[in-house]
């Protein structure tokens, strides 16, 4: 099966970025690794979107490995859209209104 097409919604791209720019102050290679493991992430995700567990709000959420990240997705029509890049410990289920549009 192919991927599909991967579209971020404007609070995910943000919550991404500003992930990315606390790692990159940090250490350029933390930054680099998260940036990959995403990458990765997603990847895996678009290839085989059914294959993680329903979450919430109509969601399904891949657990990042190495850093405390969920990518909070949801399956449409063309492929994936990115709800959020979620911390793991930080303001639990607050994308959930997202989710539901």
């Amino acid at each position: 099966m192919s991927a599909g097409r991967v579209e971020y919604l404007p609070q995910a791209s943000r919550e991404l970025e500003d992930a990315l720019a606390w790692y990159l102050e940090r250490s350029p290679r933390a930054a680099e690794s998260f940036l990959r493991e995403i990458e990765r992430a997603v990847t895996i995700i678009a290839e085989a979107p059914g294959i993680w567990p329903h979450f919430e709000a109509g969601a399904r959420r891949y657990i990042l490995q190495r850093f405390p990240y969920n990518i909070i997705y949801r399956q449409i029509e063309a492929g994936i859209q990115v709800v959020a890049v979620a911390h793991q410990k930080r303001r639990p289920r607050y994308w959930s209104s997202r989710a539901r549009r």
